[in-house]
């Protein structure tokens, strides 16, 4: 089966449809450090999971934790760490507790949306307009197609406001984006900026086509066949499952406090899923065998390959984007899958579909612990593919000519860019650079022109983040093979260099 997919991934490049734009999408290009599949550390791996999260437990402020992980149509582990209410004492169980996996939520909404595509009612080349009940106009005559939308290249600014603890603040998800409809700033098909209205706008697709509620549809149509019983878009959740949902903490005074349920059925359709892990293994052991599960089937092996196929990077020389997935390595063997964030919950997905394997996993943390997802994601990732680090350059040294203050295109262009929204790249030497973004400062080693490598330590099998810059002057770019939902804009000297210090 594997065999037969990896001959339709090739095949359904054609059907892709690469959109003109000011700046040319340009496919990902394959990883020069050669990597593996490490099938004997499966075995091992449930011992060594443990390990990691008792880790995280004792200092991260780690609430909780679900892992999953498939193996050619086998569960080689799912179980769940700490605790599912630590004020009651409730411990988290890998088979019934449920997590909310934010994000990852959209990889159902792309699969609903590629039903449509299959039965003829969608086209990837549509206007967006073709098929919902209000107007987008042309952004400098170019419409929004759908086949944007899954590559998150709508060319909109960001937008925020979707989330509350309160129901009574809940606007219905329908109204909420006909009324929110974001700032356009790029042409469609420019550049890859993540777009949570994009992919609400697509589910919202799905519904005016079919005539379904969305929560409706995908129960019907992907969760019922699959088997995934414990799964839903509903909110507030459904009595039965309410009770099993994993609780979210505050830590202070040295002591986690439970917090209230959050409410995301304002953009339901990009990231309000609960899941269980069971149910997630289900789910992506019927993605890695084209489609079904148990003789039941969601997608054509065609419409699976083309849902994992490239579509568009930012970046020359780094993976880039699928349609939906995210692509996280090219080679040895690819990697695609999505991550999710929500204010308690962390999670992350990766699929391998050359191997058979996929992970899920899913953390609830106070805010000092929210990096542990990262940790845990690698920590599995160079367990299970191990990488050796990249030749150092030995050419001419870059770094002081790329240094200065870089600003994400992801985000609200109406208003004044957060300090948090800004990247800060610092010559160390000639081949060496610091960037601090997000709060924190990474270190990176040249490994060839405008392409850097992060240094990780101690870390052994990576995986190893990249950067590339490309362009020149002032439409220079920097982008992280870690984020290839979105890239970072030349904008200016870095406050230091500014004021001559």
């Amino acid at each position: 089966m594997h065999a037969v997919r990896k001959l339709l991934l090739a095949g359904s490049a054609a059907l892709l449809m690469l959109t003109p734009a000011a700046v040319a999408p340009v496919m990902a290009q394959p990883a020069e450090t050669a990597a593996v599949f490490n099938e004997a550390a499966l075995d091992t791996l449930p011992a060594f999971v443990d390990g990691v999260i008792a880790q995280q437990i004792a200092s991260r402020e780690v609430v909780s934790a679900v892992v999953t992980v498939v193996h050619q149509g086998e569960i080689v582990l799912n179980r769940a760490y700490g605790f599912a209410d630590f004020e009651n004492r409730v411990p988290a169980d890998g088979e019934t507790t449920l997590y909310r996996p934010g994000s990852i939520s959209k990889m159902f909404t792309w699969i609903a949306l590629m039903q449509l595509i299959e039965q003829g009612r969608v086209s990837l080349d549509d206007d967006v307009n073709d098929h919902i009940d209000f107007e987008i106009p042309a952004f400098q005559g170019q419409p929004i197609t759908v086949l944007d939308l899954f590559r998150h290249t709508p060319g909109m600014s960001d937008v925020g406001g979707f989330t509350t603890t309160d129901e009574a603040d809940l606007i219905d998800h329908a109204q909420w984006t006909r009324e929110n409809l974001p700032e356009r700033v790029q042409v469609p098909g420019a550049e890859a900026a993540y777009s949570n209205w994009g992919t609400s706008l697509a589910g919202y697709i799905v519904e005016q086509v079919t005539g379904e509620d969305f929560a409706s549809y995908t129960e019907r149509h992907i969760f019922e066949p699959l088997g995934m019983t414990s799964s839903t878009f509903r909110e507030p959740l459904p009595e039965g499952l309410i009770e099993r949902i994993a609780l979210g903490a505050d830590f202070a005074d040295g002591r986690f406090t439970s917090r209230s349920f959050d409410y995301y059925s304002m953009v339901m359709l990009a990231g309000s899923a609960t899941v269980s892990g069971p149910d997630m293994a289900r789910f992506m052991m019927a993605m890695l065998d084209g489609g079904a599960l148990d003789g039941q089937r969601i997608l054509s092996e065609q419409s699976v390959a083309l849902l994992e196929t490239n579509t568009i990077a930012n970046a020359p020389r780094l993976p880039g984007l699928a349609h939906g997935y995210l692509v996280y390595r090219e080679e040895g063997p690819r990697l695609i899958g999505h991550a999710g964030a929500m204010r308690d919950f962390r999670s992350n997905m990766i699929l391998s579909p050359e191997t058979g394997t996929g992970i899920f996993l899913s953390i609830v943390a106070a805010p000092a612990g929210r990096p542990a997802q990262g940790e845990l994601s690698a920590a599995i990732t160079g367990r299970l593919f191990p990488q050796e680090p990249a030749p150092r350059w030995n050419g001419v040294g870059e770094a002081e000519q790329l240094a200065g203050r870089y600003l994400v295109n992801r985000r609200d262009h109406s208003s004044e860019p957060h300090p948090l929204q800004h990247a800060v790249v610092k010559a160390v030497g000639d081949n060496a650079i610091t960037i601090t973004a997000i709060g924190q400062t990474l270190y990176f080693e040249q490994i060839g022109p405008g392409l850097f490598e992060q240094v990780t330590g101690l870390r052994e099998g990576g995986p190893f983040d990249r950067v590339e810059f490309y362009g020149t002057g002032d439409a220079r770019r920097l982008s992280f093979a870690s984020q290839p939902f979105m890239n970072w804009h030349y904008a200016g000297p870095a406050e230091e260099d500014a004021a001559g210090e």
